[in-house]
């Protein structure tokens, strides 16, 4: 598989990334997809090993989704600007802290919305509650799974075995 088509695929699971936080966009279909393709086009046991694993995380993600409250974030005034505070500080707990930092980067994103939008901490404490329990915690549960077939995919593509 050229750089072209790494590319490519790259872009469909950042897509995939960022489709987890639209509500109505299947993000973690997207991701699996892109691992898909470039496991067909990569036939290396690796590449299959990734496919394989995607497929568990992703379907593990996708019961405890299940489990989790539905989600009812718009009534509980949660905003698109916020889906992108919660999503980059995810993507940044989990690059700085690998892994677990993805949980606590997708809460403080939460908070430091709430807390520029009411100005106080309380206030911000409060709705970071309402919102985790509106349904932020499937949507951080499916962000979590994708991140991590993410990671997957790129350290399968940098080892370049």
């Amino acid at each position: 598989m050229g750089a072209g088509e790494l590319l490519l695929v790259g872009l469909v699971l950042a897509l995939g990334l960022c489709g987890v936080l639209v509500p109505g966009v299947p993000g973690s279909w997207l991701v699996w997809a892109g691992v898909l393709w470039w496991a067909l086009y990569d036939p290396r046991p690796l590449a299959w090993a990734v496919l394989v694993g995607s497929s568990v995380v992703l379907l593990l993600t996708q019961a405890v989704r299940w489990i989790l409250p539905p989600r009812r974030l718009r009534a509980s005034g949660a905003t698109p600007r916020m889906g992108v505070y919660a999503g980059a500080g995810a993507l940044l707990g989990f690059v700085l802290l690998p892994v677990v930092g993805a949980i606590p980067g997708f809460m403080a994103g939460i908070y430091l919305h709430e807390s520029r939008r009411l100005g106080r901490r309380a206030e911000a404490v409060a709705a970071l509650r309402t919102t985790m329990d509106a349904g932020g915690s499937g949507v951080l549960a499916e962000l979590f799974g994708c991140l991590l077939v993410t990671a997957g995919w790129l350290a399968a593509v940098a080892s370049g075995r």
